[in-house]
């Protein structure tokens, strides 16, 4: 595990590709190339924009101290370093398609924590490599809004998939009710559609109904101007279970 800089296409069942998608084609080669250039300096948007959503998800999570724990697009590892300071008796792993992106979380965390069972990998997650139902939690923060719709799918159920029964998947979203802000984010998508994506926020609820788990909890907050929803989510035995019980869930929504 200590070597993670692989990519293991396991056979899936396809769907056919949604018409009219913002994103019909993924640019998951342009978002890594990116992402590896601003790998030193992305530290800064976590700071300014993410710290509070990152605090109500690790408090939320259900993580316990010698958990299994997956963190899905790592990014420069803020989130990362959080989630293996409290899972120290536990083992950690981070992946990212970027590879600049998870060489420099590697880096911080053997210097930081140099004794955990802590990794980091680029992978492609829309193709875990890894064995059903094998982590406790699984954390994702602000992926979704770079992949295509048909992409966000795979993303979810892949989580699904490699989720135990009763374990945790914290999902953290760009809202998209604030107007101007809103307005912002998508002038800034048509400049750089690589780095910005686009906003989803509206659709995932729905599809993570449709890969099989059910949201537990949905809380929206906002550090500064910059809005985030964060949705805590659970294994559900069946998908038709997991909308009906979204359906009570967004009627108490915070």
């Amino acid at each position: 595990m200590s070597d993670l800089n692989f990519s293991l296409s396991l056979p899936r069942k396809q769907r056919q590709p949604r018409e009219n998608d913002p994103l019909p084609h993924t640019i998951a080669e342009r978002t890594r190339r990116v992402y590896d250039a601003i790998a030193h300096v992305y530290p800064l948007s976590t700071y300014f924009f993410h710290r509070k959503a990152h605090a109500y998800t690790l408090k939320n999570s259900g993580i316990r101290n010698g958990d299994l724990v997956l963190e899905i697009a790592i990014g420069s590892g803020e989130m990362f370093r959080k989630l293996v300071e409290i899972n120290q008796d536990g083992t950690t792993i981070g992946l990212d398609l970027a590879p600049n992106m998870a060489a420099y979380s590697q880096r911080r965390i053997r210097r930081e924590w140099p004794e955990a069972a802590a990794h980091c990998g680029a992978v492609d997650v829309r193709n875990l490599p890894f064995a059903d139902a094998s982590f406790d939690a699984i954390v994702c923060c602000y992926l979704v809004e770079l992949l295509s719709h048909d992409d966000i799918y795979k993303t979810l159920a892949e989580a699904q998939r490699v989720l135990r029964p009763g374990g945790r998947f914290s999902l953290i979203l760009i809202r998209q009710d604030t107007p101007i802000f809103s307005f912002m984010y998508r002038m800034g998508a048509a400049m750089i559609r690589a780095f910005w994506g686009r906003l989803v926020e509206e659709e995932v609820p729905e599809m993570i109904g449709q890969s099989g788990m059910k949201i537990i909890d949905d809380h929206s907050l906002r550090q500064g101007y910059y809005p985030s929803r964060v949705l805590i989510c659970e294994h559900a035995a069946e998908p038709a279970m997991a909308q009906a019980d979204h359906s009570l869930t967004v009627a108490a929504r915070k």
